[in-house]
């Protein structure tokens, strides 16, 4: 990760007994332990990393950062030990820390975007606002980092030394402005800690991550921790407040002592949605800014797209360029690959498009929004992910029900679950005129072919995604190109 040494005190940690080694690197993976290196034994949801503290001081780790439960789990090893002991009350943030002092470098311009939906689109559109006004810009999030530096991530907010390492490389490579997302596992567990922000923004909450969270308040907690822990005072929020808990997001953020700038449809809003119009290619939104109203074609599909687009234009007004460049700017965002992404036309000018909605807010927020471009019937294709919040399940298909003409429930990515266990939860919402067919392939092809003129098939859940998930395997599947082979089969292109 770094080619030189550090002390201990450095990072801003400080050893027992006065112990203050030379680091020359930093390892959360015991295996990846050599000498010099400070070990991060974290607290686990089924083990404790003090279980390896061992290994890592066999391997040669010079310290140890941990909690007093890690310290008393692993005492008899390091009592025999000359590694310098950390004990921190929070071992996450201490590393998050230690992360952003060894790796040093970020780039000057930082802001995150918390919420149960639209983070994705959110910090791709500050990005190529950015970009389009000719900053070196990147987005990291669930679609890894993109912009004028890119890399593969694992999850949505990186772990701290995988995330420092990469702000540092973009940093190396002229990239200046950074938009990532910040997810409530993320928050919850001190990545962005040590990450110096700008601005943040707040989207929107609804149900998700229930298998992780304790409740609905523990989830918001989590989301709230980017305002009132993460940003310092006099930094920028840039928060929708057309729902509660947004208005309680914008009070938390307010006595902070951040800048607040609201966006949304209620009057309050410091930048308000006026009116949207739609069309089969996107559709023109009315806001108003600073008492002058605006009016900007977007080529997006969708309603809540204005909103995201708008938390963008705060974030990158929040962060120094000026607001009419910014408005400018609008019109040339394309959409994030699987949110709402245009994925076929068939012949009788039906379209199909597929999205990431695998929630049921996101799910019910997607249907309603594509109602206004489509003037025939909504056809869904979706299931529900195994392993993961169970009681959301019922919920997706009572969404599909509500806010769509034909039902189709199929596999999404079961995982070790029984696919038909899966599915039966969600035809338990769906209702008895919902169609359930196992089969993701056979799924879209069965809702491609129901799609007269006029009409539009919505796939939804997996977006982005190229694999299914199937036991521990990780089968080749992506829904754009599944959609794009059955309209071209069933139109007689091939």
């Amino acid at each position: 990760m770094a080619d030189r040494g550090m002390r201990l005190s450095l990072l801003g940690l400080r050893g027992d007994k006065g112990r203050d080694p030379e680091i020359t690197d930093i390892a959360v993976d015991s295996r990846k332990v050599r000498d010099g290196h400070l070990f991060a034994a974290l607290p686990g949801s089924v083990t404790h990393g003090a279980e390896f503290i061992q290994y890592a001081l066999r391997q040669g780790a010079a310290a140890i950062l941990t909690d007093r439960e890690g310290a008393n789990i692993a005492a008899d090893v390091l009592a025999g030990s000359d590694a310098a002991l950390v004990v921190a009350e929070d071992p996450r943030a201490a590393l998050a820390g230690a992360a952003a002092l060894w790796f040093h470098s970020q780039p000057r311009t930082m802001v995150a975007v918390t919420g149960t939906s639209g983070k994705t689109s959110i910090a791709t559109f500050t990005r190529q606002i950015w970009q389009n006004l000719g900053r070196k810009a990147i987005s990291i999030g669930t679609m890894g980092v993109n912009g004028d530096y890119q890399a593969k991530l694992a999850h949505t907010t990186p772990d701290p030394l995988t995330l420092h390492f990469v702000l540092a490389d973009a940093v190396a490579h002229g990239v200046t402005h950074a938009a990532m997302e910040a997810s409530s596992h993320g928050l919850d567990q001190r990545r962005l800690d040590g990450v110096r922000l700008q601005a943040g923004a707040f989207s929107n909450f609804s149900q998700d991550h229930l298998d992780y969270h304790k409740n609905f308040d523990d989830y918001f907690a989590a989301k709230a921790l980017l305002f009132n822990h993460v940003l310092d005072e006099g930094a920028a929020a840039i928060i929708n407040i057309d729902e509660p808990r947004g208005r309680q997001m914008a009070e938390i953020a307010h006595d902070r002592g951040l800048v607040l700038t609201t966006i949304g449809r209620d009057e309050r809003a410091d930048m308000r949605i006026l009116g949207q119009r739609y069309d089969a290619t996107g559709q023109d939104l009315r806001f108003q800014f600073q008492g002058q109203a605006h009016m900007v074609r977007l080529p997006l599909i969708g309603g809540f797209q204005a909103e995201n687009v708008l938390a963008a234009a705060g974030l990158a007004i929040a962060t120094g360029e000026k607001p009419e460049e910014v408005f400018a700017t609008l019109s040339e965002l394309r959409t994030v690959r699987g949110r709402m992404q245009l994925a076929a036309m068939r012949d009788n000018g039906a379209a199909v498009f597929v999205d990431y909605s695998h929630k049921p807010g996101a799910l019910a927020s997607a249907l309603q929004s594509l109602r206004p471009h489509v003037m025939g019937r909504i056809v869904v294709v979706f299931g529900a992910g195994g392993d993961r919040d169970k009681l959301k399940r019922p919920l997706m298909g009572e969404a599909a029900r509500e806010f769509a003409d034909v039902v189709i429930v199929t596999d999404d990515n079961p995982r070790s679950e029984v696919p038909a266990k899966i599915r039966a939860e969600v035809m338990a919402g769906a209702g008895p005129d919902a169609i359930e067919v196992g089969d993701r392939a056979e799924a879209i092809l069965r809702g491609v072919d129901a799609l007269q003129p006029g009409d539009a098939l919505l796939i939804a859940g997996k977006g982005h995604e190229t694999g299914q998930i199937i036991g521990n395997d990780v089968y080749p599947f992506d829904d754009v190109e599944q959609a794009s082979v059955a309209v071209a089969a069933l139109d007689g292109k091939i």
